[in-house]
Parts: structure tokens; C-alpha cells; sequence
């Protein structure tokens, strides 16, 4: 599958639009300044994940794409072990605790998560006419490939490709890094970029 010109443009600024929102819901958590890059779409051989995400122990709150496009994909807020349990700690308002990671830090990583990502797709929602829903968070604390994989073979059946978006969002003064990952299917995201052809020739 390949973009148009219009269609990869009009995608990166959903991306970017929905990914301010949640740096900025995350910025009001932390009460810190949180950078953000420019958005990246990728069209991903699942064959290739492994060159767009580093293979070490992550911690990903994962949620599937529901409402108006079901099953369309999912949505996964992606922390380095050591960034998930640093934020968890000062969403719980704790200082330079050890970094284990609790039952009460696995709960504070989730709605960190759930927060983030219904920001995401609330705004999302706003600029495309469609309601966009999230599924319930699940917590998932693996080998970031590993557990990527997995998701992916949940997907649409005989698919060689997904399309990947990946957004960074960091923290300079908590030490703090991680990613807004997509993976969307094929047929949804067609769907959301003709919504916003249609939109730019308006």
C-alpha cells in the first residue's frame, strides 16, 4: 500500500494533532515539560518489526481501536521499564524510590495510559467525524518485540504489512521516555485517509 502526498500530509497532522493532546495531558500529570517528535508512518513488513522497536524489557498499556472503525487496530503507550516505573512513582507523588514496580504502580501506569490515549483519540474523533473508542487498557510487561508481535498476529489474517505511527514523548527533568505507538490495519486506515482527503478538498 502507498500514500498520496495529500493523504501521508493530512495523516501526519491527525498524528501530531492527537499526540499534542496526550504530551500535554501527560505534562499536567507529571507537572512537567514533555517534548514530543514530529510524528513518523511507516508501512511495517511484520516481518521487519523489530528495526522500529528496540528489544528490551517494556512496559505497554495497550488498547484496541473500538467505536466507529472496530478491530481496526490498536493503540499502545510504550515506556522503557525504568521510564514506566519513574512515572508511575510521581504519579503516586514519591520521590527517588526504588525501582520496583508494585501492584499500586501497575495501576497508576494503566490510567496514566487510559488517560493519555482517550485524549488521543478524543481529539482524533473531533477532527475526523467518527467516534473513535478505546477498549479497555491491558498491561503488558515484556520483551517489547515479543509482545508486539503477538498483538500483530491478532490482526486482520494474511496481513504482511501494518502501518506503524510512533511518536516520542520525553521528559528531560524525570529521566522519563517513551512512545504513542499505532498500529492500524489496512481497511481502517484507507477508511481514515480518504475521510481526510475528502476533508482537505473541502
Amino acid at each position: 500500500m502507498e500514500f498520496t502526498a495529500v493523504q501521508k500530509d493530512a495523516l501526519q497532522e491527525l498524528a501530531n494533532i492527537g499526540a499534542a493532546h496526550s504530551a500535554t495531558v501527560l505534562s499536567q500529570m507529571l507537572n512537567s515539560q514533555i517534548g514530543m517528535s514530529v510524528p513518523e508512518i511507516n508501512i511495517v513488513d511484520i516481518a521487519d518489526v523489530s528495526e522500529f522497536v528496540s528489544d528490551e524489557l517494556t512496559t505497554m498499556v495497550v488498547f484496541e481501536l473500538q467505536g466507529d472503525i472496530p478491530h481496526g487496530g490498536f493503540l499502545i503507550l510504550h515506556f522503557p521499564r525504568d521510564s514506566a516505573v519513574r512515572t508511575a512513582h510521581i504519579m503516586q507523588g514519591e520521590g527517588e524510590a526504588p525501582l520496583t514496580f508494585t501492584e499500586m504502580d501497575q495501576s497508576a501506569i494503566l490510567e496514566v495510559g487510559n488517560i493519555m490515549v482517550s485524549s488521543f483519540l478524543s481529539a482524533s474523533s473531533d477532527l475526523l467525524g467518527f467516534n473513535l473508542m478505546p477498549s479497555p487498557p491491558v498491561l503488558i510487561v515484556d520483551m517489547a518485540h515479543a509482545a508486539i508481535t503477538s498483538l500483530i498476529a491478532q490482526m486482520t489474517v494474511e496481513v504482511d504489512d501494518v502501518i506503524l505511527f510512533r511518536v516520542k514523548l520525553t521528559s528531560d527533568e524525570h529521566n522519563i521516555a517513551g512512545n504513542i505507538l499505532i498500529f492500524l490495519e489496512v481497511m481502517a486506515l484507507q477508511r481514515i485517509a480518504k475521510r481526510l482527503e475528502d476533508m482537505t478538498k473541502a
